[in-house]
């Protein structure tokens, strides 16, 4: 749950152009299996399904029985190496987030709407990490089966995923009042931000259940997750809203169907200077607290990753909200600015 110091925090962010200061969450993670997908055939046998939209297992199935206790409290133990997914992840915070659980030694997927862009960062990761352990498919979140062709793509090549970070965003690259909005970019940020995000919920969560081990799922927050208001860029900011809402929607759906070992949590990485937050820097505030605010991506993941990593190696499955950039953080940083120019022309020249 959102705290007084991150909605304090927030408050800061939104009088600039941040396009998605984010929430930071740890989880424990656990060791590696060999569950595979399964469905039903004809003569109620199993067959590998890695290829099918839905994977299902028979209702006498062994494998669905050690499911169902785990569900039910009898669960697999979760070690490293884990087995990670990142929406979003060819390039800025989602890359970032990628590379630090390579090094961690985990195995990742990684996934952008670009093929070019999946492709030119799995050959690169490859080049530092090995070719088995990472890989990278395309997605648009916003389409479902895609979504679901990414769930097949993860139960092919890893089998199961123990962390799913819901990082693809967008505000469109946009910075202007709702007024002058377009329908293309308001339909571009409602459509990726919150239904894209139900949509992986959803599929993450199905996918999770089946798995005896569970999994953690990651929903990262941003500018007007705490509902102040988030001028030029309205519309971003009441998706990040809904972000909040919708994880603690799904805390309670899953309480009540009494599901243990599959738990979604807020992640908040802050501000992160990435190219949709630069884009931002028009105005005097935005670039004042860019600069006093924001982070290079690998250094938020320095933080954020053995943070996430820890929920699953503490055994805990109770939701959690991570966060980077507190509000004792931010007071700290701005009143070190104010009272002795710290971090002035840091990223952006200030007029």
């Amino acid at each position: 749950m959102a705290t007084a110091t991150s909605s304090s925090t927030c408050q800061f962010l939104t009088h600039f152009g941040s396009p998605r200061p984010h929430p930071i969450i740890f989880s424990p993670i656990s060791k590696q299996t060999h569950f595979q997908p399964y469905r039903i055939i004809a003569n109620g046998s199993l067959r590998n399904n890695y290829y099918s939209p839905t994977p299902t297992i028979s209702s006498n199935s062994p494998l669905l029985v050690k499911a169902q206790a785990s569900i039910n409290g009898e669960r697999e133990p979760m070690v490293p190496p884990y087995n990670v997914l990142i929406t979003g992840s060819s390039k800025g915070i989602g890359y970032a987030l990628a590379k630090k659980f390579l090094i961690a030694g985990d195995n990742v997927i990684i996934c952008s709407r670009s093929a070019e862009r999946v492709e030119s960062a799995v050959n690169n990761l490859r080049e530092e990490y090995g070719e088995q352990r990472v890989w990278g498919t395309q997605c648009d979140v916003r389409e479902a089966e895609s979504v679901k062709n990414l769930v097949l793509f993860a139960q092919k090549n890893l089998g199961y995923i123990d962390i799913w970070i819901n990082n693809a965003g967008s505000n469109a690259y946009s910075y202007k009042p709702l007024a002058e909005a377009s329908d293309e970019d308001l339909i571009e940020v409602v459509s990726t931000n919150t239904l894209g995000l139900m949509i992986c919920c959803r599929e993450a969560i199905k996918m999770m259940l089946q798995q005896p081990r569970g999994g953690h799922i990651f929903n990262i927050d941003g500018a007007g997750s705490d509902g102040r208001p988030t001028p030029r860029f309205a519309a971003y900011g009441a998706t990040k809203r809904s972000v909040v809402h919708l994880t603690k929607s799904l805390q309670a759906e899953l309480q009540m169907q009494d599901v243990k070992n599959v738990v979604v949590h807020n992640l908040s990485p802050g501000m992160v200077t990435t190219d949709l937050l630069m884009s931002g820097a028009t105005t005097k505030q935005a670039k004042f607290f860019i600069n006093v605010l924001a982070e290079p991506a690998e250094v938020v993941a320095d933080y954020l990753v053995p943070n996430i990593r820890s929920i699953p190696a503490s055994g805990s499955w109770k939701p959690t909200y991570i966060r980077f950039l507190t509000g004792l953080k931010a007071y700290s940083q701005i009143f070190s600015r104010l009272a002795f120019g710290a971090r002035r022309n840091r990223y952006v020249l200030e007029d």
